[in-house]
């Protein structure tokens, strides 16, 4: 156990002002800059940054430059301080990089019994049941045993699991969080043998656009980023060089569209053919759960009593090579 270092209030204001952009330039990192923010595509999604405070848009965290430096570099809160001020209580100069820490990931312990997985799919997200017993025979869909959260398990290619996302399943609750030690390149997925793959930002909209589509949805590829990042589709490209066709279904807002887009781009100079969907509302899921609010609604009223609304997603670009 490390000694206890007491800093002064002077040592911790120095401390606490250091701008975590500067940080990474000096390692190295790459930042885009987006008005007053930075953006940084860190091993687990992207993070905002804005002087000496951060926010992680998938995890829905954030702090100041010690909680970054622990997060993101492994580091206690002593070790932190001491990086950013020297005996003296200057900044100190960083020669050195820092190395993003690695961890082993460990799979949490699970239930036998995956009723309260099932549940949640099926009662709250609307998700099909054989699609979901689909993923839970395949391994890629377990309950945990402390919190019964839903665990979306990503393998690499020797089938290792390699990633590891958790959904909490309690009424309202908006908690998910990839387990420590993920590799973000083996995020959620689905490997078939056409020509296509859809990427998505969460399991979940993907595993409700299977529902929507299900016609020989086997034969597909599909991926969940677990953020808006790009790392697993590039992997499953590597992985499936029989895929011709790319698929970007990243959500209905500024920040899914504005990834989309790059992600476009991105592919175009790659020479990969892609096109972009766009759920009606906000994301898939959404749109799940309105269709069968619309069946049901239908098999109850007039057939013309409301219009038959959507379900084709707008395709607002492709890109041929």
């Amino acid at each position: 156990m490390s000694n206890y270092i007491h800093f002064s209030p002077e040592q911790k204001d120095r401390a606490y002002h250091m701008d975590i952009a500067e940080l990474l330039r000096k390692q190295g990192a790459e930042l885009s800059r987006c008005g007053k923010e930075y953006i940084w595509e860190s091993p687990t999604g992207k993070v905002s940054i804005r002087n000496n405070v951060w926010y992680h848009h998938y995890e829905q965290e954030g702090g100041n430059v010690v909680s970054f430096l622990q997060k993101f570099f492994n580091k206690t809160y002593s070790e932190a301080m001491e990086y950013l001020l020297n005996e003296n209580g200057t900044i100190i100069s960083y020669s050195s990089p820092v190395q993003i820490r690695t961890q082993e990931l460990i799979m949490p312990q699970t239930n036998s019994n995956m009723r309260r997985l099932y549940e949640y799919l099926m009662k709250d997200r609307g998700i099909n049941r054989d699609i979901i017993t689909a993923f839970v025979h395949a391994k890629m869909l377990r309950e945990s045993a402390d919190y019964h959260n839903v665990l979306f398990i990503g393998y690499d290619s020797d089938g290792v699991p390699r990633h590891i996302h958790k959904r909490g399943t309690a009424k309202e609750s908006a908690y998910k969080r990839n387990v420590a030690g993920s590799d973000n390149k083996f995020s959620f997925h689905w490997h078939g043998t056409g020509k296509e793959i859809y990427l998505f930002e969460a399991p979940i909209d993907m595993l409700s656009f299977i529902s929507m589509y299900p016609t020989e949805w086997r034969n597909n590829s599909y991926a969940a980023a677990c953020s808006v990042a790009d790392n697993v589709l590039f992997q499953c490209l590597e992985d499936n060089k029989h895929v011709e066709q790319v698929y970007i279904c990243f959500d209905n807002d500024n920040a899914g569209q504005t990834a989309a887009q790059r992600l476009s781009d991105k592919l175009f100079i790659k020479g990969i053919k892609s096109e972009i969907l766009i759920p009606t509302l906000k994301d898939w899921n959404e749109d799940l759960l309105f269709s069968k609010q619309e069946e049901l609604f239908s098999k109850t009223s007039s057939p013309t009593s409301i219009p038959y609304l959507f379900f084709k997603s707008i395709i607002v670009r492709q890109r041929n090579t």
